[in-house]
């Protein structure tokens, strides 16, 4: 997700991960590697920006079980949202020289001299569900990222012809995520992608900047549905965002289940459990997952094949799924935030 901004409730068990951790042998046996063919357990560095969401706590541990799964070990670090701090743990890992790097990248830019240290040092490192910007060829680094815009544009046209069978127009609402992340431009590039055209089933009237930060997306949403009483559709940028959502309807009276008059047409993108829970409980009619076993198992494949001088892309795109009431238990098993908190 961000993709996605910081949320107090989510980890109150990792937070001590704000520095490199200690070496953590992932010792079940797996696939074989590059390495292991050789004799050598390959070590890969991973390295988040943060842990404050939900989404990545799910990516972290993604990542570490396919890296159990090929027996390969794992030094840990958490760059508490601090590029200048991340530079650093990454110039550690090549001083430690780990046989590959995993990053989540503060943003697009600020990675750069990352990735330069890997590059100068033969390193080989993913970007994971973040690209970097263009270097104009400056540096190289492969990207495993969902396709934010295809995504996005999916759920919001399952969401229009869930308005176009209620016979009636809908005023709509966007949550803008943070634009200085690319995923946040991707997403609100694929709603207005999914409403052009749609305008006598959906008119978008307001467009609420959250910079991922929940206050003030609350503060926008509560502002918006004064401003427009009659909003009936709305979609944000991140689930991570429902709770703010759900706050604002409450105390405009809108919250209602799919089904009841009132309902306000809501639909997300990432596929956490709050959405999950929406889902189950009938409030929310559809959110964009991403799929982040897809893209953990992608991202250690894709450095295996750069260690064996493989040709590899430089962006594979996780294509994600639209979940929703229709397919809610064919595809929950798939839903990351389904699984959250289960052995």
């Amino acid at each position: 997700m961000k993709t996605t901004p910081q949320t107090p409730t989510v980890l109150s068990g990792l937070c001590a991960l704000t520095a490199i951790l200690l070496f953590t042998s992932c010792d079940k046996p797996g696939d074989a590697t590059p390495g292991a063919a050789a004799g050598k357990q390959l070590t890969i560095g991973v390295n988040f920006e943060t842990l404050q969401t939900e989404y990545w706590v799910a990516g972290f541990e993604a990542l570490k079980a396919e890296l159990a799964k090929r027996n390969m070990r794992v030094v840990e670090a958490v760059a508490d949202g601090d590029s200048n701090r991340q530079l650093q743990q990454i110039r550690t890992f090549v001083t430690r020289k780990v046989d590959g790097i995993v990053l989540v990248p503060k943003d697009s830019k600020t990675c750069l001299p990352a990735i330069k240290a890997a590059n100068d040092a033969g390193i080989p490192i993913v970007l994971f569900n973040r690209p970097a910007a263009d270097s104009g060829g400056a540096v190289k680094s492969v990207a495993v990222v969902a396709d934010n815009r295809k995504l996005t544009r999916e759920t919001v046209e399952f969401m229009v012809e869930q308005a176009r069978k209620t016979g009636k127009k809908h005023k709509a609402l966007l949550i803008v995520g943070d634009l200085g992340d690319i995923n946040a431009i991707g997403r609100k590039d694929g709603f207005y992608d999914a409403v052009k055209g749609q305008e006598a089933v959906v008119e978008v009237v307001a467009e609420v900047p959250s910079e991922w930060n929940q206050e003030k997306a609350r503060a926008g949403v509560v502002n918006a549905l004064q401003a427009n009483p009659d909003i009936s559709f709305i979609f944000s940028s991140s689930d991570f965002l429902f709770p703010s959502v759900i706050a604002a309807l409450k105390s405009a009276n809108k919250y209602h289940k799919i089904g009841e008059p009132g309902h306000v047409i809501l639909g997300g993108f990432d596929g956490d459990a709050t959405a999950y829970q929406m889902l189950v409980d009938r409030y929310l009619d559809a959110t964009g997952v991403q799929d982040v076993y897809f893209e953990s198992e992608q991202s250690i494949q894709a450095l295996l094949d750069q260690m064996e001088k493989k040709e590899v892309p430089p962006l594979i795109l996780d294509p994600g799924f639209v979940i929703h009431q229709g397919n809610l238990e064919e595809k929950k098993a798939r839903m990351w935030g389904a699984n959250v908190g289960r052995k």
